[in-house]
């Protein structure tokens, strides 16, 4: 049998644990455990200062591109002034019968060559200079708001358009036909799709069409009303450094970006 005492105490904890129950419900209530709040995310870099650092790695690594071009079409420009006096100097004996005219050809196909050298490495810099062009204007773009579709913006350095049909390359035959007709020569593009100026420095060109008019020119002005009328995007620049014409072109495509 439980004893009397055990019962005694057992109910005197039970009225002890009743009375803590009606004291806690005449408390205040405990005010509601704060919830974490998510972290916020980092604010997005601002875009100016975006542009102005990809305008300025863009450019220094074009500048070191040309500078290195620039030593290299000097190497190649006096192996071309070598290899074309040396063939001369053949062609001379070859007038007095003192050389076979068969023993030149070895001595002009190495002049071919370094003509070549030197023609590629021109094409490369202007392309260099076309990026720098590009690169420049990056932050002047970035100014400005998106444009509309169909809408223009013109500034001192640049026109761009921002047309409502679609671009592909295999739309360039359209342009080569419309440039014969207008002018009666080749339309001369200085960068189909991607290139590797623009694989070594970084830029994404593979559905553009650069084309090597100044836009202030009649070819210029024909062209870019001809791609108006098209509905086709287009970047058109008119220097890589104000005042100068070097590195001015039409960008056919939307605006090019840099490879992630």
């Amino acid at each position: 049998m439980l004893s009397i005492a055990w019962f005694a105490h057992t109910m005197i904890d039970r009225r002890r644990f009743v009375g803590l129950v009606a004291a806690a419900a005449l408390l205040p209530p405990a005010p509601a455990r704060a919830q974490r709040r998510p972290v916020a995310p980092t604010p997005p870099l601002d875009l100016l200062a975006a542009a102005e650092r990809a305008r300025a790695d863009m450019l220094r690594a074009a500048d070191e591109y040309r500078a290195s071009l620039e030593r290299v079409l000097a190497f190649y420009q006096a192996d071309l002034n070598s290899s074309t006096a040396h063939v001369a100097r053949q062609q001379d004996l070859v007038a007095q019968g003192l050389m076979a005219p068969r023993d030149v050809a070895e001595s002009e196909r190495a002049r071919a060559e370094a003509q070549d050298h030197v023609d590629e490495t021109r094409r490369r810099l202007a392309e260099a200079d076309q990026l720098i062009a590009e690169a420049s204007a990056a932050l002047e773009l970035a100014r400005h708001p998106a444009l509309a579709p169909g809408a223009s913006l013109v500034t001192r350095a640049l026109i761009r358009f921002n047309g409502r049909s679609p671009w592909s390359l295999t739309d360039t035959d359209k342009l080569r036909r419309f440039f014969a007709e207008h002018f009666g020569r080749a339309l001369p593009v200085s960068a189909y799709g991607q290139t590797p100026v623009h694989d070594r420095l970084g830029f994404d060109h593979h559905n553009a069409l650069d084309v090597a008019v100044h836009p202030d020119s009649a070819e210029g002005r024909s062209l870019l009303e001809y791609l108006r009328r098209l509905g086709v995007p287009y970047l058109a620049f008119r220097a890589a450094v104000p005042g100068a014409a070097t590195g001015a072109h039409v960008h056919v495509g939307p605006p090019s970006e840099r490879l992630g």
